[in-house]
């Protein structure tokens, strides 16, 4: 049998590849250059201001009575921005894409692009956008707000076409008043303004034409983050940012007197009502727009309500009886850049919302419809010139392969000829024949630049789906042939599969060379070929002995040790297992979306099992080991059923810490392990001491929220205290070498207690109470379950091989069972992580309980903390797993790779699942459980090569003896 160690991280290493497989199959970059640039006509603006409230929700701003649960609160939160709309304006909804998270909404407003998913990992202001945008069209732009927002589009542009001010990041402090921020660029608005009084070259910059106003406004979405949507603090933030809009507008028209400016006011993204944004939540991907001033057209009467719906029927009968046109957010960009006259950025796939609808603009002149006609035009050449870039780059790198004509066979190969057309219909003063054929074209070319975008999306798809059976195969093969069973694979055969599998290699590597592909592609495509090369060497003699070619098996010679294990396979037993661990399995893909799944899993876990597969007479003789196993399990059970939007509540935080203090005391008073009297006192200081740590974080968490809730600051003290007695705890648990298994897991229960304390919201802390309440009576069920089997069920489907982990050998034994026990170990990992989270989003962990810790926004320090919380249930349940495999006297690793062969079930699922188009929040949710899924199982392998770590003998035989 081959090395374990090896087969889990080549594993490991396999899992982490494929992660981002997803995204060079469904979310490669859109990113093309060298296009030439088309001029969006003459505007009727000078200068243009854009407001971008970060974090705000469109119903919160649009609805009648949006806060009904605050006392005394106005039924218009947002006065002058309504009126505006309603009296001298257009508005609508912006519909964000996934990720919604700043850069890439600002990314589609200003640039007017939406970048691949990934591209949220890039960060902000260290890695500036590498494609045109608005911005770099205007002739200034003067930017004031987030450093973590202004910097990557000043960096991105020419030198000195993009000026920024903002506030220091030590400002954005999530305990204090976050309209200040709000209030501080308003502030540098009038310096500018004011010093142009003295300064000359100032004033001619300013008062020059097509010149950008930037406001960014981080205000609402840090009160968000700390106070929630539907908070008065939220509703206060919202009120601020309509008053410095209506100061802004004072400032412009006190300043140039000419009428001649533009304004535009939205969002990067919306927020949950638990205070967090990134995925597809409708709350999250609806922000509001508002646009009002030169080239503006006014509000236009909606006399059938068409362009409404639910969503809008809050907004009032003033706001519903005016037409609302809805936009992508990536049309803001095109919009501004026609109210300016300037050139289209090159990278835009905006459409202007007037080419198909009403849209924005003020037509109402004579020569209307004709700029109309010319700008949809110009804006079917920005999008077409893309189209003619790509189409050439995909032609160039498969010249060898007649790929023209596979294009041109999906009916959206738009040309030159397009454009003439076109040109004709204006030359005749078809003006509304000639939008229409520009709204055609547009559609066309979208269309065909995404069929060049997913070019290679089949030979992906493909590749890994061979790579995810080709893994299960391989790590089958690994575990449960033994090499010296069989004959050896004939020299022929070796030299055949070696040959044929290098011709495929270097024929795929040769594929990708020429066409000039990521070096990623190259890794993916060996993965499939090494495991199923390895698979066919593998088990070709087994095969041959299975189905009578063997010429051991034609002699009739007895089988060699090692070759039963395939005659369960044609077992009936066998096909019950098959099928139960993909109903299981499927079962799991399933939860993702229906939260009530988990709980059904522990009713069957906790009753379903021990009352139809236990022994009739294990189960009579051990009923009390019963009643505990099924009320663990039952409790446990509780949590995925609770509602994922949880209030900030001191009472359960105080209760989770009770009772984690509690339990830990109760434990260490029952003698539940065998020690004599002299180790006694060392086993107890430690876990003292734990508890002491806990029962202090309990009480300076009590008194942070309060403070917190209170806006009075939160302590120095407190923060210091808090950091103090999370993670000094933390080291006392690799001092118990030498502890009996059971004090070795109360020690790591209790190691994490404290966190789960202060980064608790509401019933996190008894979550991981019960969770590991039953994870550690798992133990003792499953080894006096399996002790209890028949030795005639045991001897049936028993295989003897060995197993090699460093330099320990020991036999192993696998069962049918043991698929099972690697199911439940599987749900267990799944549950550690959703069993108080959301399972439709990685965002539904709350930041509330950070700031007691990070008061000062900190993304790469909230984020390892939230992390930390995530990672705390994984180490009780690797030393769990790890005591397992011993009681069971299985070697090291061997049921997580069974597991970890089953899990690739659920990968090819969800791989399957991803989708690019649709609603953003099923984008959203695809992405996100395959994510999850994938680093779950990847991350569980480093979590049992730490449990097997962790519960290690101590070095001394008596500390060895003292195990049991």
């Amino acid at each position: 049998m081959a090395n374990i160690s090896t087969v889990l991280a080549l594993g490991l290493v396999f899992h982490l590849v494929f992660i981002w497989c997803v995204f060079d199959c469904y979310f490669t970059s859109p990113v093309v250059h060298g296009m030439r640039h088309f001029k969006a006509g003459d505007g009727k603006a000078e200068r243009l201001v854009l407001f971008v409230a970060d974090g705000l929700r469109a119903d919160l701003l649009f609805n009648v009575d949006p806060f009904p649960s605050i006392p005394d609160s106005p039924r218009i939160v947002a006065p002058y921005l309504l009126d505006t709309a309603k009296t001298r304006g257009a508005f609508g909804v912006s519909h964000t894409r996934v990720p919604t998270e700043s850069r890439p909404g600002h990314v589609a407003i200003i640039a007017g692009m939406y970048e691949d998913v990934s591209a949220v990992t890039k960060g902000w202001k260290y890695n500036p956008v590498d494609f045109d945008s608005v911005f770099n069209q205007s002739r200034n732009t003067f930017s004031f707000g987030s450093p973590d927002i202004l910097p990557m589009f000043a960096r991105g542009a020419e030198p000195g076409r993009v000026r920024m001010w903002s506030y220091d990041e030590d400002d954005e402090d999530f305990t204090k008043d976050a309209t200040e921020l709000d209030v501080w660029v308003l502030d540098r608005l009038r310096e500018l303004f004011a010093n142009s009084s003295s300064d000359v070259t100032l004033n001619t910059n300013l008062r020059n034409s097509n010149n950008i106003f930037f406001l960014h406004l981080l205000g609402l979405d840090t009160t968000g983050h700390s106070y929630r949507p539907h908070s008065k603090e939220y509703m206060k933030n919202i009120q601020v940012v309509d008053g410095i809009v209506e100061e802004t507008e004072k400032l412009f028209n006190e300043f140039f007197e000419d009428q001649k400016t533009s304004f535009i006011f939205t969002a990067d993204h919306g927020m949950s009502n638990i205070g967090n944004h990134g995925d597809g939540n409708p709350d999250s991907t609806r922000t509001p727009l508002i646009a009002w001033g030169s080239g503006i057209r006014g509000p236009l009467r909606d006399h059938d309500s068409k362009s409404h719906d639910d969503f809008s029927a809050t907004w009032g009968d003033d706001m519903n009886a005016l037409l609302r046109q809805d936009v992508e957010q990536a049309d803001i960009a095109p919009l501004m850049s026609a109210l300016l006259g300037s050139d289209f950025a090159a990278n835009s796939v905006g459409v202007l919302p007037d080419i198909r609808s009403s849209g924005y603009l003020d037509f109402s002149s004579v020569t209307g419809k004709e700029k109309r006609a010319r700008l949809s035009l110009a804006n079917a050449q920005v999008i077409l010139e893309q189209y003619m870039v790509k189409h050439s780059m995909v032609e160039r790198k498969l010249s060898f392969i007649d790929c023209h004509s596979r294009i041109s066979d999906e009916g959206c190969s738009p040309d030159s000829q397009s454009l003439l057309k076109i040109q004709d219909l204006l030359d005749a003063g078809r003006w509304d024949d000639a939008r229409q054929a520009s709204a055609h074209l547009i559609n066309d070319t979208i269309r065909g630049l995404r069929y060049l975008q997913t070019y290679d999306r089949l030979l992906l798809a493909s590749i890994a789906v061979f790579a995810y059976l080709g893994w299960s195969a391989f790590s089958a093969t690994s575990l449960l042939l033994e090499e010296s069973a069989f004959p050896r694979v004939s020299k022929r055969f070796t030299v055949i599969t070696n040959l044929l599998s290098a011709n495929c290699l270097l024929s795929f590597w040769g594929l990708f060379f020429r066409q000039k592909e990521p070096w990623t592609y190259y890794l993916y495509v060996t993965f499939p070929l090494y495991f199923w090369r390895t698979v066919a060497l593998r088990s070709w003699e087994p095969l041959k002995w299975l189905f009578g070619y063997s010429d051991e098996k034609r002699a009739r010679k007895p089988a060699r040790r090692g070759a039963k294990f395939l005659i369960p396979l044609w077992e009936l037993s066998f096909l019950k297992v098959v099928i139960a661990s993909f109903i299981a399995l499927e079962a799991m893909v399933m939860a993702y979306t229906h939260r009530w799944i988990w709980s059904l899993g522990f009713l069957v876990i906790g009753l379903g099992w021990p009352l139809t597969l236990w022994p009739r007479a294990f189960a009579s003789q051990n009923k009390s080991l019963l009643a505990k196993w099924a009320a663990a399990c039952l409790a446990t059970a509780i949590f995925p059923l609770r509602d994922v939007e949880q209030n900030e509540s001191i009472w359960n935080v105080a209760v989770g810490g009770l009772v984690l203090i509690g339990g830990g005391f109760g434990w260490a008073l029952l003698d539940t392990y065998k020690i004599n009297a002299q180790q006694k006192p060392k086993v107890r200081a430690p876990i003292l001491q734990q508890l002491i740590l806990t029962a202090t974080t309990t009480v300076i968490t009590i008194d942070s929220v309060r403070r917190l809730q209170a806006k009075s600051g939160l302590p120095l003290k407190n923060q210091i205290l808090g950091w103090v007695s999370s993670a000094v705890v933390i080291p006392m648990s690799t001092k118990f070498g030498n502890l009996p298994t059971a004090a070795k897991l109360q020690t790591l229960f209790l190691t994490f207690a404290p966190c789960f304390v202060i980064l608790s919201i509401n019933a996190e802390g008894l979550f991981y109470a019960a969770y590991c309440t039953t994870l550690i009576l798992w133990i003792e069920v499953e080894s006096s379950v399996r002790s209890a089997s028949k030795v005639s069920t045991e001897t049936k489907t028993k295989i003897e091989g060995n197993t090699t982990v460093g330099n320990q050998v020991r036999k192993y034994r696998p069962r049918l069972d043991d698929v099972r026990v690697a199911l439940f170990f599987l749900f267990f990992v799944q549950v550690a992580f959703f069993g108080t989270g959301n399972v439709a989003s990685i965002s539904s962990f709350y930041l509330e309980p950070v700031y007691r810790l990070v008061p000062i926004f900190n993304p790469f320090l909230m984020a390892s903390l939230l992390l930390f919380k995530i990672f705390a249930p994984y180490v009780v349940l690797a030393a769990v797993f790890a005591e397992l495999n011993a009681k069971l006297e299985l070697p090291p690793f061997s049921l997580f790779l069974i597991a970890l062969s089953l899990t690739d079930v659920m990968t090819i699922t969800f791989f399957f699942k991803v989708t690019d188009t649709g609603s953003w929040l099923e984008i959203g949710q695809t992405i996100s459980f395959f994510v999850i899924a994938s680093l779950l199982l990847a991350w569980s392998a480093g979590i049992c090569a730490l449990g097997e770590w962790l519960m290690k003998p101590g070095a001394s035989p008596k500390a060895s003896k003292k195990m049991e």
